[in-house]
């Protein structure tokens, strides 16, 4: 399941790290978000384009095809970094303290040796796409810049995985309920009344003006 998740800062080196990181993850997503927008507009066009002018855009299906690496993978560090990937957490929300840090730790080591793996994998692919010149079936659109944000992407997410154990591994040694630079698991109490917060600070915003 997913939960909702929130993450702790202080004046540590690890949270600055963290803290300038999360900026270029935000980065990284937002370019995730712009190609999903000139994906409706590029579709609305395409749709408009066959109805009034029987003239559909040239290549949709394999500009589709390449953009979807794009928006697939250029937010899966920043998700990491939320806790916004779907996880069974039946067991471990029932760990507290260090015994959860340790499972925690454990679990960031194994997605960092599969996300290493991946990565290998996917610049493999690229290599071969580039070096043959590799093309899209209708208009011959290289596929090589759609398979090289794979292993780029993994990259980013690899150092955000290596900040997590780092992380993790201080939790471990100091023990505690709130370490920093990790996505902490809320209850539904407290993502209910952090909603409610936030939406007492929009009313009180409103009200001002």
């Amino acid at each position: 399941m997913s939960s909702s998740n929130r993450v702790l800062e202080d004046n540590s080196y690890l949270s600055k790290i963290d803290r300038l990181f999360l900026k270029f993850e935000t980065v990284l997503t937002l370019a995730g978000g712009i190609v999903i927008f000139l994906l409706v507009f590029l579709a609305t066009t395409n749709v408009l384009g066959r109805w009034i002018f029987s003239l559909p855009v040239s290549g949709y299906i394999d500009w589709v095809e390449q953009s979807m690496a794009f928006f697939a993978f250029l937010g899966i560090a920043f998700t990491q970094r939320e806790g916004g990937h779907i996880r069974m957490d039946m067991l471990v929300g029932r760990i507290q303290g260090r015994p959860l840090w340790i499972t925690e730790l454990l679990s960031v080591i194994l997605m960092l040796g599969v996300t290493l793996v991946l990565i290998y994998g996917s610049f493999l692919h690229f290599l071969r796409a580039y070096q043959i010149g590799d093309s899209s079936m209708d208009i011959n659109l290289p596929i090589w810049p759609a398979k090289l944000i794979v292993p780029v992407a993994l990259s980013i997410l690899a150092l955000r995985l290596i900040l997590q154990i780092w992380a993790y591994s201080r939790a471990v040694k100091e023990g505690g309920d709130t370490p920093v630079a990790v996505p902490l698991i809320e209850d539904a109490a407290a993502v209910a009344a952090a909603e409610a917060e936030s939406l007492m600070g929009e009313v009180q915003k409103g009200e001002g003006k």
